[in-house]
């Protein structure tokens, strides 16, 4: 959930260290360090806060070093401090490390260290580590690339490390076990860039090597980069990847968030989602991931999809997509509670693994799962080269480009379409649909872009609704069908960058319960659409009108009957059922986004959360 960065070439580091941290803050934001060496000398600088606190700290002194490296810590052991904040050193302060991950047993580790004599200044698991390393390197008289395997094969739980020795400055030894790394590798290998995706190196060179879970790199000016397993010393021919990513991409555009530029690149999200995939003159769904197995896909007796977050609510639209249009089973699982409750899992199942980042440690911990009992793993993603893409038998990436903000937009209804799609292909395949209805379906989903378009032209109105509601203590979002995950998702929108207190409810679970929690301090907002049991949610507003609740209605354009009953109303275009969750989520992102910024809250770096959840 931290995001690492390194440099060691010709140019000075710090320039490059600290913009890298600045483009991985998203993954941690509780405090940030830097570590440059220079003339035998490694210049350490740490605070508490973000990369900018430690760039105000910086620039009291003159930093020099053409190795560098940098840290943006999400804290999981020790509280957010100076103290706590990485790079670390090795007792004796030969060795300097940072790490993305958690080394569960360090515990002990620290323990047996301490009676041998290490002192430990920190609360964290990587100072014990740091330390282990340099205590395997001393007692068997061996460099730092023979150390650094025997050391890991001590410890239990993920890392991302990158480990320098002041004794041998030539090179940088970085390591990887559930945890993103990414080398850079600049022209004519005469500088490298380390960093926890490929952001902060992107302007200075197109070509990354991603590590494998298990695998150990050395880094040398002018030798390259030498891979081996971190098990058996086995050597691994290192794969060079061009990218295909640009700066343009990962900077705001002239917009005041990136949750706010992300929010209206989806029309484009979802074009470059579907492009090449949708071919509805033609009645086409071209998917190789799909193509490849579509026997596995029509014969399955049952598709689990595991996830977190929203990644999770775009699982439960995809449920009811799938049912609707393949007629397959679908159960939708907590990827964390999947992992610990000895499910049941047959050779026949297919397993759809759904994560932006394609990192998320749960998710990842669930494959691994499915995978030893012979069930068919399917990746859906946005990050090419991530460690799901690598796991799965097959998979589709999402192509919504880098999603910066933590609150997930883009991703989501990304996610959304690459699952239709796949259900669309199925149900083709299986014939569990009639031609006219999926020929409809498919020019249905090529307008979607469009639509999008116009429910972004709500804005203002939304402004103007987040203006009344800002300093409401709680929030209800209602949804019925295809839209109550859409109702789930607003409510997780608004806890995760405005702090306000929300819940998601099915329409007609109201009654069962939560309807007491109404009165008129209580704004509810209920996705109404025209063909989606629109006669019963009107009932249901109804019913929180007479507790005097404030309704905020998501309708389609030209709605009457909520429109005379509602608060406010917010428009939405008209489209086919299985497809309103596209467009009403879009209105629901706007609301949260404005009350946030309302709020003053930091929209893009909310606190406590991190974009990509590598840890458990």
């Amino acid at each position: 959930m931290c995001g690492i960065i390194g440099y060691i070439g010709m140019q000075e580091a710090y320039p490059i260290v600290i913009k890298g941290l600045k483009r991985l803050e998203y993954r941690g934001y509780d405090s940030a360090g830097i570590a440059l060496y220079d003339n035998d000398d490694i210049q350490l600088y740490k605070t508490k806060g973000k990369v900018a606190e430690l760039e105000n700290l910086v620039s009291e002194t003159t930093v020099s070093g053409s190795i560098g490296l940098g840290h943006t810590r999400w804290a999981t052991h020790g509280v957010p401090n100076d103290v706590n904040s990485h790079p670390h050193f090795s007792n004796s302060g030969d060795l300097v490390i940072i790490h993305n991950g958690i080394i569960e047993n360090y515990a002990p580790l620290k323990e047996e260290l301490t009676k041998r004599g290490y002192v430990f200044h920190s609360d964290t698991d990587t100072e014990v580590l740091v330390n282990l390393i340099e205590d395997v390197k001393k007692s068997n008289n061996i460099s730092l690339f023979e150390a650094l395997p025997i050391a890991l094969n001590q410890c239990v739980g993920a890392y991302a490390i990158a480990v320098f020795d002041r004794t041998n400055p030539e090179e940088v030894i970085v390591a990887k076990l559930g945890s993103p790394l990414a080398i850079g590798v600049g022209a004519y290998e005469k500088e490298f860039f380390i960093a926890s995706d490929a952001s902060p190196f992107i302007e200075y060179t197109n070509n990354a090597i991603y590590l494998e879970d298990g695998e150990l790199a050395s880094i040398k000016l002018g030798q390259g980069v030498e891979i081996v397993k971190i098990t058996d010393g086995q050597n691994v021919d290192p794969y060079v990847q061009k990218l295909q990513l640009n700066l343009e991409q990962i900077e705001k555009g002239g917009f005041d968030h990136f949750m706010l530029k992300e929010i209206y690149e989806q029309p484009n999200a979802i074009l470059d989602t579907y492009r090449g995939r949708l071919l509805p003159d033609e009645g086409i769904v071209k998917m190789a991931g799909v193509d490849d197995h579509i026997e596995r896909f029509t014969k399955a007796k049952r598709i689990i999809i595991v996830a977190c977050g929203t990644s999770w609510h775009a699982g439960l639209v995809a449920e009811y997509i799938f049912e609707e249009f393949a007629r397959i089973p679908v159960e939708v699982e907590y990827a964390s509670e999947f992992r610990y409750r000895n499910p049941i899992i047959d050779k026949d199942d297919i397993v759809i693994a759904i994560s932006q980042s394609g990192e998320t440690a749960d998710t990842m911990a669930a494959l691994k799962l499915a995978k030893e009992k012979g069930a068919f793993l399917f990746g859906v993603c946005n990050v090419v080269g991530s460690s799901i893409s690598r796991i799965t038998d097959a998979g589709a990436y999402t192509h919504a480009g880098p999603e910066i903000g933590v609150a997930s937009t883009k991703a989501f209804t990304t996610q959304i379409v690459v699952l239709s799609l796949i259900a669309l292909r199925i149900a083709k395949e299986k014939g569990s649909m009639g031609h006219k209805d999926y020929h409809y379906l498919l020019h249905e989903m090529e307008q979607i872009p469009s639509k999008v378009k116009i429910a972004l032209e709500e804005n203002d109105k939304i402004k103007e609704i987040a203006q009344a509601y800002k300093d409401a203590a709680n929030f209800l979002y209602l949804g019925r069908g295809f839209n109550f995950p859409v109702a789930l998702e607003g409510a997780l929108k608004l806890k995760e960058i405005s702090y306000i207190h929300a819940e998601g409810y099915p329409a007609a679970e109201m009654k069962h319960g939560p309807i007491a929690l109404v009165d008129e301090q209580m704004p509810v907002v209920v996705i109404a659409t025209r063909k989606g049991h629109y006669e019963k949610v009107v009932s249901n507003i109804q019913e929180l009108k007479s507790r005097k609740g404030k309704i905020i209605g998501i309708v389609p354009k030209g709605d009457v009957q909520v429109k005379q009953i509602a608060d406010h109303v917010i428009e939405i275009p008209e489209t086919l059922e299985p497809f309103t969750p596209l467009l009403s989520t879009i209105s629901l992102q706007l609301l949260s986004y404005h009350i946030a910024v309302l709020l003053e809250k930091n929209v893009d770096q909310p606190r406590n959360l991190a974009k990509s959840v590598t840890v458990e």
